[in-house]
């Protein structure tokens, strides 16, 4: 008779594909460290990670509710890119043109970092740098994707770093229905997100990190996190939190937990391979407004994911909401709409979960050195390689060094709350159907959207 799985294998693909899931022991002790570090996810080990290669002797501590992966780190679409929500022309309002390229060449940075510090750990997270394309399939996509580049164009950004391709030079990597088009970029991994997270929680414990699962924090305040079997002090407390930050009560405003989610089909034959491309997996997209994702696994799935589940009433984060049929089947009919090769094709993994959303749609990272409280997140989705310039980002503020990264303009930014609830919840799930609606609003006109113009300060835009 062999021991039932654990149940957190059927949380998505990922981390039914990642190996062994079971929680290390609980904090049960009171304990006095260096630097206490909430989450366990990649925020949080990548902090951990570089503060303990810089200062071994430092005595680091890392708290999460559940596993280390078991959030947004281990769930999502598997991008490690150099996306930021925030756009060149917001960065450089705060630190000027230099400082909003210089944070650009950091994440562009970031990509070869996450590759390097896997390969130097031994951690085989299915890792393919091919890069990302993003289809127009529509006249109002394609004039998108135009302006995209022309607008990369007068920041100096060159071909190397985006790029326009026609119809033909598009279908060479990719080839789906109603191409115009596509933006191309090198900067972009396909990777298998829960083996890199878990990975990396391995690399960290190997370094003398302790980390401390099932420990969920019940009160979080400069020096001190308490949990239900222990409480930390630290002369550092890092939160690294991301959407569950609203569950933390003097922090129900700071961001909001927004739904992606995702399904994964069978893995494909050759045949089907060859009709679709991606033959160094490159991640993809399209020009919609209603953002899609998507890969091709290491096993030759796809794996395809979005936006469009609903905002809960007072950011609630529930199991549940993981799945959401009518979401699901959305995806699916997308993928088919896309690559009608897929019609009938076995939808074998669906899931989902919460990503955090500050109110100016800006990623932070930051250290009050007159409290000791330390944060990063508001990644709007972004992620996988914004948490390591994170990690390494809070390494040196930890450490109190000036340093480049230190310098970039992310750096100390504070969000504007939320506004109360019912506000943010009409707000939020209003944008979410103009978003959908701008869509369907350009494949009947072929104009952009006038709805999608509406609704951009809310979601995002500039």
């Amino acid at each position: 008779m062999t021991d039932a799985p654990p149940p957190y294998a059927g949380l998505s693909l990922w981390h039914q594909t990642c190996g062994d899931l079971t929680p290390r022991p609980p904090l049960t002790v009171d304990r006095a460290v260096d630097v206490a570090i909430v989450g366990a996810g990649f925020t949080g080990l990548w902090t951990a990670y570089y503060l303990a290669l810089a200062r071994p002797d430092l005595d680091i501590a890392v708290v999460e509710s559940q596993i280390a992966g078991f959030g947004a780190s281990g769930r999502n679409g598997g991008w490690a890119s150099a996306l930021m929500p925030s756009s060149l022309t917001t960065l450089a309002r705060a630190g000027g043109r230099e400082a909003a390229l210089g944070q650009h060449a950091a994440m562009r940075a970031s990509v070869d970092e996450v590759i390097r510090a896997a390969h130097s750990e031994g951690i085989d997270a299915d890792i393919a740098k091919g890069g990302t394309v993003v289809l127009a399939r529509t006249d109002a996509q394609w004039e998108r994707a135009k302006a995209e580049v022309e607008e990369a164009r007068t920041w100096g950004r060159g071909d190397d770093d985006v790029t326009l391709l026609d119809a033909d030079a598009t279908a060479a990597r990719l080839v789906a229905t109603r191409t115009r088009g596509a933006t191309y970029t090198p900067d972009c991994a396909a990777v298998h997100p829960a083996k890199l997270v878990r990975g990396l929680a391995a690399a960290v414990a190997r370094r003398g990190v302790a980390i401390y699962e099932r420990s969920p924090v019940t009160e979080l305040s400069p020096h001190r996190v308490v949990t239900p079997g222990g409480t930390l002090t630290a002369d550092v407390v890092v939160r690294a939190t991301e959407a569950y930050t609203a569950q933390l009560p003097q922090h129900r405003r700071s961001v909001i937990p927004v739904y992606s989610l995702i399904v994964a089909t069978a893995p494909l034959p050759a045949e089907v391979w060859d009709q679709i491309g991606l033959k160094r997996r490159e991640t993809f997209s399209d020009h919609r407004h209603l953002i899609v994702y998507g890969q091709r696994t290491a096993d030759d799935r796809i794996v395809f994911g979005g936006r469009g589940a609903p905002y809960h009433f007072g950011s609630s984060i529930r199991p549940d909401f993981d799945r959401d049929a009518r979401v699901h089947t959305a995806l699916g009919e997308a993928l088919v709409d896309l690559f009608p090769v897929l019609r009938g094709v076995q939808i074998t993994h669906a899931w989902g979960g919460p990503l955090g959303i500050a109110r100016d749609w800006h990623a932070s990272v930051g250290l009050d050195a007159a409290t000791g409280m330390a944060w990063s997140g508001g990644y709007v989705g972004d992620g996988v390689t914004t948490t390591n310039l994170a990690g390494r980002t809070l390494r040196d503020l930890i450490l109190d060094e000036e340093t480049a990264l230190t310098a970039l303009p992310w750096v100390g930014h504070r969000s504007p709350r939320w506004e109360p609830e019912p506000l943010r919840w009409l707000g939020v799930n209003a944008g979410l159907s103009a978003m959908t609606a701008a869509d369907t609003e350009e494949r009947l006109t072929k104009r952009q959207s006038l709805a999608a113009r509406i609704m951009a300060p809310l979601m995002g835009g500039h």
